[in-house]
């Protein structure tokens, strides 16, 4: 981690919860001019601390009932052919996540869909004709406990 210090932690607090937060603003919360209270937001954006901002969306009021975890069992596991379905299943709108495991399964995605007909059509008609895959199991969350995109800083 970079080095940051009690100040810019308040900073990123504040817009982890707040993207949208004004510089005046942030710069009041944290008892700072509003120039150096940019600059500061500035460096962490060009180290690359600050990736993006984006809005989050409801997903069930946007029409995504159905949270689903996916594990898929690749046949064979070589750098060419991990490269090959990371690119496939990164170019599915449906698919929030893709994470490269340990354990039993090689991939775990997380996929939200519409309804039960939406999620069968994206295992038969786009998972399955993938070669490279040799087994998928998945599961449906019911209920979402707890989901946060704040970091712990």
């Amino acid at each position: 981690m970079m080095q940051v210090d009690r100040i810019d932690l308040k900073i990123l607090k504040i817009l982890q919860i707040d993207g949208k937060v004004s510089n005046a603003e942030l710069a009041k919360r944290i008892n700072l001019s509003p120039s150096p209270c940019l600059a500061r937001v500035k460096r962490l954006e060009q180290q690359g601390l600050i990736k993006q901002y984006v809005a989050l969306l409801d997903p069930k009021t946007a029409g995504l009932e159905l949270n689903v975890f996916v594990f898929i069992t690749l046949k064979t596991q070589s750098r060419a052919l991990l490269k090959e379905f990371e690119e496939r299943i990164s170019a599915h709108p449906a698919v929030m996540e893709c994470y490269l495991m340990t354990g039993v399964e090689d991939y775990m995605i997380r996929v939200v869909m519409p309804n039960v007909a939406s999620l069968e059509r994206f295992i038969v008609d786009d998972l399955s004709p993938m070669p490279e895959i040799e087994h998928i199991r998945s599961s449906i969350a019911l209920k979402q406990v707890r989901y946060k995109t704040a970091l712990p800083l």
